[in-house]
This record gives structure tokens, sequence and C-alpha cells, in this order.
């Protein structure tokens, strides 16, 4: 997968996506990222990207000319472009999951009081991390390329995404490590047993405990197999609210 984001600030990228599994799997050739300068498109020697609102009002708006040059620099017909904007529809893992059948994402970051709305006629969808504004849209593009690259095959052990929190709508299970006893909380026996089925079946009801107590949001579409059903009647009949 190839990913180029528009923005004004390439150098806030740098250090993200040289670092870790994003770092790692460019060297692998597992994904091409490309940071272009938005600045680069502009035709006056003060290289403006934005002006004044028609009509009046606070702050600038980042001007069509500019940004419809910069698309069109890079764009193909494999392309898939994505403006991140607090007005686009929430960034989830099944959004993440879809964005994988792209070749080539385009990834524009927004900057002042937005684009021009004449852009629009080049952008495929809007996504947002959040109901909240922030400075820019380069934050968002990395939380979006991160969360999109780590379900590359090859970037990650290929059972990681199947356990993950929102896979099947859950939560993840709690994890625990070494040392088995620490300041007198212990690891849960049936993680010792070696009783994989047993263990499975912790986990899964575990999964379904943690969702229920933190975002039993998730659990009002799910479709449940018999085994979460039976599992969520012992967890809501017995009351149990720890593990």
């Amino acid at each position: 997968m190839k990913i180029d984001i528009l923005t004004l600030f390439p150098e806030m990228f740098t250090g993200v996506f040289s670092s870790s599994i994003i770092g790692r799997a460019q060297e692998q050739g597992l994904v091409n990222i490309n940071t272009i300068n938005i600045r680069d498109f502009t035709s006056d020697r003060h290289r403006q990207v934005d002006d004044y609102p028609y009509g009046g009002g606070a702050g600038m708006v980042m001007k069509v000319d500019v940004l419809a040059a910069a698309i069109k620099s890079i764009y193909s017909s494999s392309s898939h472009i994505i403006y991140l904007s607090p007005q686009g529809r929430m960034l989830n893992q099944k959004k993440c999951e879809e964005l994988l059948q792209y070749q080539h994402l385009i990834l524009l970051c927004g900057h002042y009081e937005g684009i021009d709305e004449r852009v629009m006629a080049w952008i495929d969808e809007e996504i947002s991390i959040g109901d909240y504004v922030l400075t820019g849209g380069e934050l968002p593009a990395m939380v979006l390329t991160d969360a999109i690259t780590r379900l590359l095959p090859g970037v990650i052990d290929q059972d990681s995404p199947l356990e993950e929190s929102f896979a099947n709508d859950l939560l993840e299970y709690p994890q625990y490590t070494r040392p088995q006893a620490y300041a007198g909380m212990e690891v849960p026996e049936v993680l010792l047993s070696g009783h994989h089925e047993n263990i499975r079946r912790w986990r899964k009801k575990q999964s379904l405990l943690r969702t229920l107590l933190k975002r039993p949001d998730l659990l009002l579409g799910k479709e449940y197999d018999q085994e979460e059903r039976q599992l969520l009647e012992e967890i809501l009949f017995s009351g149990e609210k720890t593990k």
C-alpha cells in the first residue's frame, strides 16, 4: 500500500514514521509512506496557501487552486482521497479494515478554518478521530496511518488483530506476564493451568465482561454466537464484576 500525506508540516511526521512498527514496515517494503508539502504547489513568492473567507468571518481558508494542484500531482485511478476533518465519519476498527482494499491513499491535512468547499469535488470521504477540534489534520493522519499500517499482511503477527479490542465488537481480555505474584496480586489460576480450552473460554468471558462494564454500546448491535450468549447470561445472572 502507498500512503501520501498532503500537509503544511511534513517535519511533524519524521519521528513517528521512522520508529517502531511503522518504521520497520517501510524498511521491509510493506508500506510506502510519503509526506508532501502543500506549499510546494503555490505560485507566489510568499508561498501563500490560505486567504480570507468570502462573506467575512474569523480565520483563513485553504485555497482551492493550491490544494487541487497538490492532489493532481499524485492522483491516479487507484487513489482514494481522505480529508481529515472533525465533520467526517468517526474512525473505528471496521473503517480501518475497509481502507485496506485501496492500493493508494491520499490523506489531506486541513488547517485554519478548513478548506475551500470546491476542493470537496476531489474528496472521496472525510474521516474524524473524535468529536473535538485540533489545530490541524496532521495528528489524525498519523493515527489513521498507524491504525491501517499495522493491519497490513506481514506487519505484525497475523493472529494479533483477531483478539484485540474491537475485534468481533469486543474489548480485549486482561493480559498478564511475570512475575506471577506482585504486591498481593496473583495471575488468575486458569492462565497457569495449561488447559487451552479453559483459557480460551475464560478469555472470551473476560472480553464480554470488560465490554459490558466499559463499552456497553458495542454490545447493542452485536450478533452473538451460542457460546457468547451463554457466557453473557453467566455474567448477568451471577452479577460478576471482577476478574
